[in-house]
């Protein structure tokens, strides 16, 4: 992984991806104590920022690779990405989903064309073996979530465009905090802000209980979540940090942050009053530690990148209910 992978990457994506934009609020910065940017990924194409990196890698194969066709493992995100960028693309998706992903995302996913098979995630049913057999008796090419070169890289655009979007702002220094699972956005933001930002700072934002990634970079170890299941967090869920993201990760970005369900749930509404966005919980991580996690924080300013917003509406009329 290189910031050239990066760049060439924005170059296939550019006029396929928005620009999404930087999103303030004085009542925000009144609870954070210092200037808070928010990366509006949530108003991405396919509701957020996994879209690019669907895109990067489905864009990257050469013709007769990607006729055959891809297949991908997600609880919902990657699986739209993948699917809206293979489509698009006109090559066949089969996307291996948990039964207890939300029902919007495998709604969506299918609307966008993919072929959904589900699997019983909370029963221990391996997604490895269903996709293994699928993607060897149809010849499909496998499109992970995070641990791939080519989604590392589409997911890196989003730090070139925080890059240029604060620095237009005023801010040039400071952390930049990505809601983090397997790491592949997270790795991206960094290697992008080391060549185009050297003075901000990437950092992570989990939820509690599968904090994999903040006790690896702790640890200097990659670290195993104990479940896989057990949190409103979905789309950032992931047993471990990937063995390509980690080590970007352990060079370049700060110390994680751990949230709890009762502040990502605050965080969504405030997104929803304050700057009128519609963020998952998965999504809502990083604004999360920003609004909430300020001791932790130093500068006068914190970018905090909503990455999702792919939320079913019991979950999200539970955040604004609990914090009107």
């Amino acid at each position: 992984m290189n910031i050239d992978m990066i760049r060439a990457a924005a170059q296939r994506i550019q006029g396929h991806a928005r620009v999404t934009p930087m999103l303030t609020s004085p009542f925000l910065d009144e609870i954070a104590g210092r200037r808070v940017l928010v990366k509006a990924e949530n108003l991405q194409h396919t509701g957020s920022f996994k879209f690019r990196g669907g895109w990067s890698a489905v864009s990257a194969m050469d013709e007769t690779t990607r006729k055959r066709g891809v297949i991908a493992f997600s609880s919902g995100n990657h699986a739209q990405g993948v699917a809206a960028a293979a489509s698009a693309h006109g090559a066949p998706s089969v996307i291996i989903m948990p039964q207890n992903a939300p029902k919007l995302k495998i709604d969506n996913t299918r609307a966008l064309g993919a072929e959904v098979v589900l699997y019983d995630r909370a029963g221990g049913e391996s997604r490895d073996a269903i996709g293994d057999k699928i993607a060897k008796d149809r010849d499909l090419t496998l499109v992970r979530p995070y641990d791939e070169p080519q989604v590392i890289a589409g997911q890196g655009t989003v730090g070139l465009e925080i890059a240029t979007q604060a620095a237009k702002m005023g801010v040039t220094s400071g952390d930049v905090i990505a809601c983090c699972g397997g790491g592949g956005l997270t790795s991206g933001i960094a290697l992008a802000l080391e060549a185009e930002a050297p003075n901000m700072r990437a950092r992570p934002a989990e939820p509690e209980g599968f904090d994999d990634t903040a006790r690896s970079l702790e640890t200097g170890s990659i670290q195993r979540n104990a479940t896989e299941t057990g949190s409103i967090c979905d789309a950032i869920i992931t047993p471990q940090p990937g063995d390509l993201t980690f080590p970007i990760l352990q060079r370049l970005v700060g110390p994680g942050f751990v949230v709890s369900e009762d502040e990502v749930l605050q965080a969504m509404s405030l997104a929803f009053k304050r700057l009128k966005i519609v963020a998952e919980p998965g999504g809502a991580c990083a604004l999360a530690a920003a609004l909430f996690h300020g001791d932790k924080i130093e500068g006068n300013a914190v970018v905090a990148v909503c990455t999702g917003g792919n939320v079913d509406a019991d979950v999200f009329a539970d955040a604004l209910k609990r914090f009107p």
